[in-house]
């Protein structure tokens, strides 16, 4: 789950619901671990009794927000959107600024699928489509991240 640490009423409201309905599913929720998106997603998924895990850009614990189960602190800042990434099996994206978007162009790099709720398009000559698989709703977007697993399993 990646998205800005600063967000508005409606895109909190966003990141809650597709937390809620990662942590419905018993599956590990992984984002950066701190405010906004991040923070509203974690708080999602721990209202139905999910497990949360964050991937800190610095050197103490205490800048989790307070619905992360598992602070993995780097020290790194920003170079800790690597790691983020190659936690996760799919990425969700909910809005985001310029941290969102690295984070998507290293899922693109590595073969992560991206599934965005009104995020970045990654567009360029040659390519027949968008990487980033759009979703219009948060409730769209877990079920294609789960069918992505899915599929994935089975190969």
């Amino acid at each position: 789950m990646i998205g800005e640490t600063i967000c508005s009423e409606e895109t909190a409201k966003v990141a809650y619901e597709v937390g809620r309905r990662i942590g419905e599913r018993r599956a590990i929720l992984v984002c950066g671990g701190r405010g906004g998106v991040m923070e509203n997603a974690a708080r999602g998924a721990k209202s139905v009794g999910g497990l949360t895990v964050g991937v800190l850009p610095g050197s103490s614990r205490d800048e989790a927000n307070p619905y992360i189960d598992i602070a993995i602190v780097t020290g790194m800042g920003e170079a800790r959107n690597v790691i983020l990434v190659q936690s996760c099996q799919v990425l969700i994206a909910v809005e985001g600024m310029y941290g969102t978007l690295s984070e998507i162009a290293f899922a693109c790099k590595f073969g992560i699928p991206v599934i965005g709720l009104k995020t970045w398009r990654v567009d360029r000559p040659g390519l027949t489509a968008s990487p980033v698989l759009e979703a219009k709703t948060p409730e769209e977007g877990v079920e294609m991240a789960f069918q992505i697993i899915h599929s994935r399993k089975k190969e």
